[in-house]
């Protein structure tokens, strides 16, 4: 590795920071790992990723077919815990901490086009791209490659300081970088996310089956109704779960407040009444969630996750009671 790759390394990860990036790490692109294709091959060829159709484009087999030219990824990751909490009862639906303030492809992107357009700046010949959970890149694979966490047994890229709870970027660049030392993992013996998931999403440690996942089906699955198999099992979630992450120790032990203030919690949205939610008309919907990346759960899906979530209720404390 020559002195100017790691000094602009050391350029770029203080840039990134300056930006607001709260961890950024520097994978090189030595060829496409073969165990990471294998994987991600057989999770494709089992069904799991359900109906989206866009984790099984070859792209993300081979980032080269993304950028050709790819020497370098900056992998960064935001954190967007905040200290509130969702209140306990039956009545409230719930909303993963990730929708809870405003959408973060807007806040990601923003920061992620300064950071490409200073690299950018730096030569004539640098070329750049960026991409925040919007490309065909094996995002959670380049961010541990780059040691900015592991994936963990639920899926989730953990970070030492600030459990999960983070979103994940990264710049493509031409640029020759010095890398950093991918991260371990360290999960150890700990099955709680396993045991904790009441859909049984997470078939074996690290494989995560979309068929089964609550975030999936309240997110994705746009169908009139969810599956049998998963609708009475959802426990107030209408917009996503966080249940795996939320007995994760690390996330216990290590989840610390964001200093970005985009990701405070938007009215309603740590506490929305199931029963407004499953009546909630387009332009309530309209208005309650602007520009939030809970736009991708369109009105007719939110009513639909509510409903769900209060037939079951209906059936497991009063089979008599109406809703409706």
């Amino acid at each position: 590795m020559n002195q100017c790759a790691v000094t602009n390394s050391r350029m770029v990860k203080t840039k990134a920071s300056e930006l607001g990036f709260h961890k950024v790490g520097i994978a090189a692109v030595d060829g496409v790992e073969p165990t990471e294709v294998e994987r991600l091959q057989a999770w494709v060829g089992l069904g799991y990723h359900a109906d989206m159709a866009w984790m099984a484009n070859p792209h993300r087999q081979n980032i080269r077919l993304v950028m050709p030219e790819v020497r370098s990824l900056i992998c960064v990751a935001l954190n967007y815990y905040t200290a509130d909490q969702r209140p306990n009862g039956e009545e409230y639906g719930k909303i993963s901490r990730y929708g809870w303030g405003r959408d973060y492809h807007k806040v990601m992107h923003k920061k992620l086009k300064a950071l490409t357009t200073w690299l950018q700046s730096l030569d004539a010949g640098i070329s750049a791209r960026y991409y925040a959970d919007t490309g065909p890149v094996q995002d959670k694979v380049w961010a541990q490659r780059a040691g900015v966490g592991w994936i963990a047994k639920n899926g989730n890229v953990i970070t030492r300081e600030y459990g999960s709870w983070v979103f994940l970027g990264e710049v493509l660049t031409n640029l020759e970088l010095e890398s950093d030392r991918p991260s371990t993992e360290h999960c150890g013996t700990c099955t709680r996310c396993l045991e904790a998931c009441p859909t049984g999403a997470i078939t074996q440690p690290f494989v995560v089956d979309a068929n089964r996942c609550i975030a999936y089906h309240t997110i994705e699955n746009r169908a009139e109704k969810l599956p049998e198999a998963i609708a009475p099992h959802l426990q107030g979630w209408v917009a996503g779960c966080d249940i795996c992450q939320d007995v994760c120790p690390w996330n216990q032990r290590f989840a610390r407040p964001t200093d970005v203030v985009e990701f405070q919690p938007y009215p309603g949205n740590i506490a929305p009444k199931l029963i407004e939610l499953a009546k909630i008309s387009d332009e309530k919907w309209d208005q309650q969630f602007p520009a939030s990346a809970l736009r991708r759960i369109k009105p007719e899906m939110l009513r639909r996750n509510a409903r769900a979530n209060l037939d079951a209720s209906k059936q497991d404390n009063d089979p008599e009671s109406n809703y409706f």
